[in-house]
């Protein structure tokens, strides 16, 4: 009974007590002012009660409460009030900054009159996070500071009076332990930039969805990692909001990207579907979390519930990330290797990080922060990325000079049976017309050179000229036909052949010429096909040249020889004639020249020279 009637009486007497403090601004130059003690506190647990009926309330002594546990906790769920009073002795206003700590949701300042009424100020530096203050000269001012903080475990409330010169100072000693961990955060969040620059130009050109899910990720990861270390020092409203909300919200969001981009890189729909069930399940079950977590942190300020959402996504996503690394590594994909390596080192560093928040390490040096070996976990995932992304390029650049090589064959091998079936077509069109000639024209002559001879047995010895010169003209005629016809025939296409139809032809053509020929062949001839046109040519170009022998060279002898050479063969006629006067050639003869054009139809070398008679060369290289 007698704590229910002090308690009271103790609150009134200790809000009257600090009623009488005042911050006193002397003369003498002061830069900054810890006004903890001059300062008093009053939480709002109702938040019903208007600012004017607040200033009866019993106000407890900053100094007493900020220091006890949970204090914060108390403070980020309800509105609460900082009073306290400054007395100006000089005979100027005099400008000073307030620091209320840290970080708040909302601030709003007051002036308190003598007589207990309340004005409301024009209030900045919520982003900030330092409230400017205009104190009279010579008067004592009383300020009341309305205020609401965001919940995280930086949350701080001070009260503290800075001269504007000392500011920029005051700014760097409060965050002079920060520095190697924004080096740190700026250099990473640097390298990052780099590789989110690679990823998007891979979509640019190749335009898979996996580039542009990979992309999202890595600027999730840049902004959660340039965001801690630009903020790290701005005690203002947006690092209060980036710590208590949006770098979960970067977090869910980059690893929910982080997922849709595993699935599409390695085609899991297809090549792994059970993973892929796994993959995608878990991107439903981490955005509908965090829609929850969203709905509970803008609408019910229930801190303790988005403590426990923000450790179940947090456990959630390290689960997942342990059962991806452990079923990458029964799969022995080497993609999949890649990818699964480069998040087991995320999770090896997330729990490092982990122990370390759960250790309370000293967070000021930067190889104890929590928050570096988050970085650098997510730098090695990205890291493994690009290895895996520089293999599978080039395993697709090896399949696509591998399909390019095999569609070129195909092609070539469509093309050469194409020819095949012109070149088959072409042969049975000449067998056709050479069994035409064969059947219909040499029938045709063979009865005109048999009418032709008859006629000449019935004229006896008064054969008139022009039989005879129908006999002769037909056989001539047959003649050419056959070997018209024997170029023709494709059953003729062999070297064997066009050798055994010369040799048959000079034996017969220089019969009863007076010219007596050697013919030397080699005992075996290689399998070469030999075509209708450059047998037809060859047989053209000897006739000429041992019609020529027969005409021009008075010779007795000639030698036909057929020989094989490093390179090819070469045929040689050589007579024993007068030989060829070059200087003396008849002006319309066309045997040289045709002999020398149809060589170089077929690409046969073609020569003739003296040499003890007349010596005409055929070479032809192997093909």
């Amino acid at each position: 009974m007698k704590k229910i009637i002090l308690t009271p009486l103790i609150f009134l007497y200790l809000n009257h007590v600090y009623s009488q403090v005042t911050v006193v601004l002397a003369d003498t130059v002061i830069h900054t002012l810890h006004i903890e003690k001059n300062s008093s506190i009053f939480i709002d647990s109702g938040e019903k009660l208007p600012v004017a009926e607040i200033i009866a309330k019993p106000f407890i002594p900053l100094d007493s409460i900020i220091k006890k546990p949970g204090f914060y906790k108390t403070t980020a769920e309800k509105t609460f009030y900082v009073k306290f009073k400054i007395h100006n002795t000089k005979a100027v206003p005099v400008m000073y900054y307030y620091y209320p700590g840290k970080p708040y949701k909302h601030f709003q300042l007051f002036n308190i009159a003598p007589d207990g009424r309340v004005q409301k100020l024009v209030t900045n530096g919520l982003w900030s996070g330092f409230i400017p203050l205009q104190i009279p000269a010579g008067k004592t001012t009383g300020f009341l500071l309305q205020a609401s903080q965001f919940y995280t475990s930086f949350s701080q409330v001070e009260s503290i009076l800075i001269s504007p010169e000392h500011l920029p100072a005051y700014k760097n000693k409060m965050y002079r332990w920060m520095n190697e961990k924004k080096t740190a955060g700026i250099l990473l969040s640097g390298m990052l930039l780099m590789m989110i620059i690679v990823t998007f130009l891979n979509y640019l050109i190749t335009k898979k969805i996996e580039f542009l899910y990979n992309c999202l990720y890595s600027l999730c990861m840049f902004f959660l990692i340039f965001l801690t270390a630009y903020l790290s020092a701005k005690p203002g409203w947006f690092r209060g909001f980036f710590i208590s909300y949006f770098d979960l919200f970067l977090l869910i969001s980059g690893t929910i990207f982080y997922l849709a981009f595993t699935r599409h890189f390695l085609n899991s729909s297809t090549l792994h579907p059970k993973l892929n069930k796994f993959l995608y399940l878990e991107e439903w079950v981490l955005g509908i979390l965090f829609i929850v977590y969203t709905v509970v942190h803008v609408a019910f300020n229930q801190y303790q519930v988005e403590n426990f959402l923000e450790n179940v996504l947090k456990i959630i996503a390290l689960a997942a990330g342990l059962v991806y690394v452990f079923l990458s590594f029964i799969k022995k994909n080497t993609l999949m290797n890649y990818l699964a390596t480069g998040a087991a080192s995320q999770v090896f560093f997330f729990i490092i990080s982990l122990s370390l928040i759960l250790a309370k390490a000293d967070a000021d040096s930067v190889y104890t922060s929590p928050f570096l070996y988050f970085e650098l976990g997510v730098i090695c995932s990205i890291l493994f990325f690009l290895l895996g992304l520089f293999y599978k390029n080039n395993k697709e650049l090896t399949l696509k000079i591998q399909e390019q090589e095999a569609m070129k064959l195909q092609a070539e091998k469509q093309s050469f049976e194409n020819e095949l079936a012109i070149y088959k077509a072409q042969q049975e069109e000449r067998n056709r017309i050479s069994e035409d000639m064969h059947d219909d024209l040499g029938a045709g002559m063979t009865a005109i050179r048999l009418y032709s001879e008859l006629a000449k047995s019935k004229s006896g010895k008064n054969i008139l000229p022009e039989i005879e010169k129908i006999s002769s003209s037909s056989d001539e005629l047959i003649n050419k036909m056959n070997a018209i016809i024997w170029s023709m025939s494709s059953h003729n296409d062999t070297i064997d052949n066009m050798v055994s139809y010369i040799r048959s032809y000079i034996i017969e053509y220089l019969e009863n010429t007076g010219v007596n020929p050697t013919i030397i062949i080699p005992e075996s001839l290689p399998a070469i096909i030999v075509n209708g046109t450059i047998r037809r040519n060859v047989f053209l170009a000897i006739k000429e040249a041992l019609q020529n022998v027969i005409k021009h060279a008075n010779a007795t002898e000639v030698k036909i020889e057929l020989k094989k050479e490093p390179m090819g063969f070469g045929l040689i006629i050589h007579d024993n004639g007068i030989g060829i006067d070059f200087n003396n050639l008849r002006p319309f003869s066309n045997g040289l020249k045709n002999m020398k054009k149809r060589m170089k139809d077929v690409d046969i070398e073609f020569s003739r020279e003296n040499n003890n008679g007349t010596l005409v060369r055929f070479y032809r290289k192997k093909r």
